[in-house]
This record gives structure tokens, C-alpha cells and sequence, in this order.
């Protein structure tokens, strides 16, 4: 069993602890194009410890709304995992924070050194896709001129025409 579980889990998977305030790059497919978005926001649970069914609740307020999203641990769509912020907390689910808004929401800061969390691999997958979006780039480009070029040809083309007219 532990065979097929090692399989699936990441070899340096991110440490966190409730409190935390992370920022959470995660691989967002779109259609055919895949990009990264960042979920920045409070950790206010971590459920199931280091394992492979391991999860993390981040909460951040979004123009005045609450928005809470579960990520699992070992993911292969969390490409990393930032530590901007720690604080000094005395529960392990911080539940208590969906109520509390503005100055009342604060908590007291630690100072700790920033840790960043990220997969290996997903380095290169970014710079795949930055040279996806560059080749895409590059072709709508090469497209504009042609197009532009050949509305160029049809207006010197009509220019022609009308000075035949004309004389």
C-alpha cells in the first residue's frame, strides 16, 4: 500500500500550520491554455497532517465576500506554495475568522523567516508555458502584418483604380 501511495505524494510537500499567511500558486486550465493564478489569503485549517489525503482551507475577502477554497496537499495542480506571512494563533482552526472583518480580524505577527515551497518541475512547466504564450504572441502578430499588408495592397489597388477613373 505504501508503495502505491509514495507514488502520488510530493517529495518536499509545503509545511504549514494555521495562521499562516500564504500566497498559493495553483495551474489553471482555461479551454486548451493553461496558466498559473495566486491565491493569496489566511490559512485557517490543516486537516489530515503530512499524508497523502492531507488538506489545507486558505481564506481570503474578495471585495467585501468571504472566499474559502480547499486545496489538497499533494496536489499536482499547486505548483508553490509562498509563506508571506506567520502568526501567533492558540487554535489549530481558526473557524472564528469568517465573522470577524477589518481591524478585528488581525492577529499578531511572529517574526519568522519567509519560507517558499515549490516543485521542482514545475519551473519548467511554467517556462512552457511562457513560451507558449510568446509562440501564440508571435504568430497574432505575424498575422496583424499580413492582414494589414494585404488591406495596404487593396487600398493602393483602389487608389490605382480611381486615378484611371479620374483621368
Amino acid at each position: 500500500m505504501e508503495k502505491i501511495l509514495t507514488k502520488y505524494t510530493k517529495k518536499n510537500a509545503p509545511v504549514l500550520s494555521s495562521g499562516d499567511t500564504v500566497r498559493v500558486h495553483i495551474k489553471v486550465r482555461e479551454g486548451n491554455k493553461e496558466r498559473v493564478q495566486i491565491f493569496e489569503g489566511l490559512v485557517i485549517a490543516v486537516k489530515h497532517g503530512m499524508g497523502l489525503d492531507g488538506t489545507f482551507t486558505v481564506r481570503k475577502e474578495s471585495f467585501g465576500v468571504g472566499v474559502e477554497r480547499v486545496f489538497p496537499l499533494h496536489s499536482p495542480r499547486i505548483v508553490k506554495v509562498e509563506r508571506v506571512k506567520q502568526s501567533k494563533v492558540r487554535q489549530s482552526k481558526l473557524y472564528y475568522m469568517r465573522e470577524l472583518s477589518g481591524k478585528n480580524a488581525r492577529l499578531k505577527d511572529l517574526n519568522r523567516d519567509l519560507k517558499v515551497w515549490e516543485e521542482k518541475e514545475a519551473e519548467e512547466e511554467l517556462a512552457k508555458i511562457a513560451e507558449e504564450k510568446a509562440k501564440e504572441a508571435e504568430a497574432l502578430a505575424a498575422k496583424k502584418a499580413a492582414e494589414e499588408e494585404e488591406l495596404a495592397k487593396k487600398a493602393e489597388a483602389l487608389a490605382g483604380d480611381r486615378i484611371k477613373e479620374d483621368k
